[in-house]
């Protein structure tokens, strides 16, 4: 059986996503049909995030938005979040070089506050040693939840209402876009999800409206370079309509 072969040489240079965004599931997976503790599959998964940074940099991906700590991961075991946060802090620290040499921008979204202070430190670090850098922009969603950023943005126009700056009829998508922790970025244009699961975890809810999604039943410590680049692959053959027909498309 032949196996297709999916190379950087092959993609259409005219039509990559913009915006990568990538729900990284499957860690834990990874471990146990492993018979391997949890903090394994999340070691592991470290090692993928860094091979996908690389590449979608190499491919001249603009931006990559990586899901890597939602709200709801605070509830599992106090054992296995201080895990994560110490992970977290680590890879910050042995990151930065290499962002620096790769000409990336970092940036977070995210309640940054509910992050122990010793990883808002350095994520601040990060985002200040790299803000001028203009290759790709890698960004962590970090204690994020898709519902809670949409509350923030709610709460930030209802103030500017309170203080007379606009009045209710003239809120607008704009204004809510602006008001989103992703107003820097443009959205997504392609959603990643590993380990097959089938839906979205509450995750860039407003921003997917319109992206294409791709699942694979990798877990996500076996997610490398040549599946990034299956994923771009399988976009490319996409008719992406936004709500057109095709005839109207084509006029344009």
């Amino acid at each position: 059986m032949n196996v297709p072969q999916f190379k950087k040489e092959n993609l259409n240079q005219t039509q990559l996503p913009r915006h990568i965004a990538i729900i990284m599931d499957g860690n834990g997976r990874w471990a146990n049909e492993r018979h391997l503790p949890r903090h394994e599959g999340h070691r592991h998964g470290v090692e993928s995030v860094r091979e996908i940074i690389r590449a979608s940099s190499e491919l001249n991906i603009q931006y990559l938005t990586l899901y890597a700590f939602s709200k709801e991961n605070w509830s599992r075991s106090k054992d296995e979040v201080n895990f994560l946060m110490k992970m977290l802090g680590q890879y910050l620290d042995t990151e930065l070089k290499e962002m620096q040499k790769s000409n990336i921008r970092f940036r977070m979204i995210g309640r940054l506050e509910e992050l122990p202070v010793d990883v808002q430190k350095k994520i601040k670090r990060n985002i200040e040693q790299t803000k001028t850098n203009t290759g790709l922009t890698l960004t962590l969603a970090l204690s994020y939840s898709g519902r809670a950023e949409l509350v923030d943005a709610f709460r930030k126009i209802a103030l500017e209402i309170q203080m007379g700056a606009i009045t209710p009829g003239e809120i607008n998508e704009k204004m809510i876009q602006d008001a989103l922790y992703t107003h820097q970025m443009p959205d997504p244009d392609l959603l990643i999800r590993t380990s097959g699961e089938q839906r979205i975890s509450n995750f860039m809810l407003w921003q997917i409206s319109y992206a294409e999604l791709y699942i694979t039943k990798k877990n996500w410590p076996d997610f490398h370079r040549d599946d990034l680049i299956e994923a771009i692959s399988n976009f490319q053959h996409r008719d992406r309509r936004f709500g057109r027909a095709n005839d109207l498309i084509a006029k344009h």
